[in-house]
């Protein structure tokens, strides 16, 4: 079903009010859209020169050894172009058991200099462009894919929803706690070699049913990591603690928190429309649900974490939601599944007022703590006026863009010169790139990752090959 039908930003807005879709609303005045959006944001020590920021968007075009390929240094050379001032650096594995794909980037001893000319070529080309890029940040992502590592799954607690979804035995063993300890030293090794590369911040990835995310929902998990909240924030303690101890304040601490993982979803064999699975009430699993009604947020203990956060040092949170493993419509509003997926079980702009009430309630909590807002992508050329208007009303200090980018890079440039996009160029959340994302039969165990409507120069050739891949499959 086609949502996004609107002609102007009137029956968008109207659409959206219908809708009960309150949290979404618009800053209609392109050049108020342009001054709201070049305000600068004090993150720690440093001043960031606009609210535009890009998200860790993974290409899976690394090298085996995880260092950086030809088409990942052409991305980031477009993002140090764009004219966005926050550029957060794509899911980096702290380790090699940790990496979600055979291509995903791996920072150690080998990689750390590859990693560091990019980055120093990412500021090069903003330099050229912009004049200076003492006021650009580049957050490097350092994550461990948890129950998502390839190609052996390690999986830190037992949820026979997401087991089943995901395709965990339900006597599958367990990552340990001495594991897991050994692995807070592991964290902190990638942080000085982030460190060493350049970059002046990290962020410790906790979101997307990646390892962290899932410690926080482990309710059930028995040991020093599980059950009570304190013993699920552990290792994201320890690892922030060890992080700051090693290197004190040289290093700008972030963190991507998901602040409700929701539900597994299934495709219904009639409609191919989305449906939660079967749950038990209460719900006994995952972070940020109400147990009553698990298909909604509870910020009980979201709050609590940040407020641990803040006591511990995090200058920056973005703010996410859901897993694309499972419930990819909580985390990504689309307008079309990629291959073999779920149509959307709600009208997108709900799950865009999602993201908003969350990142708003939450920013409003914590208004000293700057925050990263998600969910823009599905507005296509109206995201600019949504993310003015949520900056505006103190709802979120960052606009944050992930497919959005892929597809036009120059976003920022754009919306900074003329306060609205050019619509021909902008994402229309076709899932070109999850479809890519998804395809593993390839000579290295991964396509590459971009978006082939947009981009056909890098990705409409890769795009051929890996239909034909598929298709060879199916045979």
């Amino acid at each position: 079903m086609k949502h996004f039908t609107y002609q102007n930003l009137h029956e968008l807005q109207s659409d959206a009010e219908r809708l009960g879709a309150s949290r979404v609303r618009f800053e209609e005045d392109a050049q108020r859209v342009r001054s709201i959006l070049a305000r600068p944001v004090q993150v720690g020590g440093l001043r960031v020169g606009n609210s535009i920021a890009i998200h860790p968007m993974e290409g899976c075009d690394g090298s085996l050894d995880g260092a950086p390929g030809e088409l990942t240094w052409r991305r980031y050379e477009r993002y140090g172009s764009s004219g966005a001032k926050l550029l957060w650096f794509e899911a980096t594995a702290v380790r090699a058991d940790g990496r979600a794909n055979t291509r995903q980037l791996w920072i150690h001893a080998g990689t750390v200099g590859d990693l560091g000319r990019m980055l120093e070529r990412t500021r090069q080309l903003h330099r050229e462009i912009y004049g200076a890029a003492d006021d650009l940040l580049e957050v490097l992502q350092l994550t461990h894919s948890g129950r998502h590592s390839a190609p052996r799954k390690v999986v830190p607690s037992h949820n026979p929803y997401v087991d089943a979804k995901t395709g965990v035995p339900a006597d599958y063993p367990l990552i340990s706690d001495d594991e897991l300890e050994r692995l807070e030293d592991d964290y902190v090794e990638a942080a000085r070699l982030a460190h060493a590369a350049g970059f002046r911040a990290v962020d410790i990835k906790t979101t997307h049913g990646y390892l962290m995310i899932e410690l926080l929902g482990a309710k059930r998990r028995e040991g020093r990591y599980g059950g009570p909240l304190e013993n699920r924030l552990r290792l994201l303690r320890n690892v922030i603690g060890k992080i700051r101890a090693a290197l004190g304040d040289r290093l700008l601490l972030c963190v991507r928190l998901g602040c409700f993982d929701g539900l597994p979803y299934y495709k219904d064999p009639e409609t191919g429309v989305g449906v939660p699975c079967r749950y038990e009430a209460p719900y006994p699993y995952g972070f940020g649900v109400d147990p009553a009604d698990p298909l909604r947020e509870d910020l009980t203990e979201v709050k609590q974490v940040i407020r641990c956060l803040e006591s511990w040092g995090v200058k920056l949170l973005n703010v996410s939601s859901g897993s694309p493993y499972f419930n990819p419509h909580v985390g990504r509003p689309f307008e079309k599944p990629d291959e073999g997926n779920y149509e959307p079980p709600e009208h997108p702009l709900l799950g865009v007022d999602r993201h908003f009430r969350i990142a708003g309630e939450l920013q409003q909590e914590f208004p000293d703590l700057p925050m990263v807002g998600t969910g823009y992508s599905w507005l296509q050329k109206y995201c600019v006026n949504a993310g003015a208007k949520n900056i505006d009303e103190g709802r979120i200090r960052f606009f944050g863009v992930g497919r959005g980018s892929l597809a036009h890079p120059d976003f920022a440039r754009e919306a900074l010169e003329r306060g609205e996009l050019d619509e021909r160029k902008v994402c229309k959340t076709l899932t070109f790139c999850t479809f890519l994302m998804r395809q593993k039969n390839h000579p290295m165990g991964q396509f590459p990752c971009g978006c082939p409507p947009f981009d056909k120069e890098g990705y409409g050739q890769i795009m051929k090959q890996a239909v034909a891949a598929k298709r060879a499959e199916k045979k």
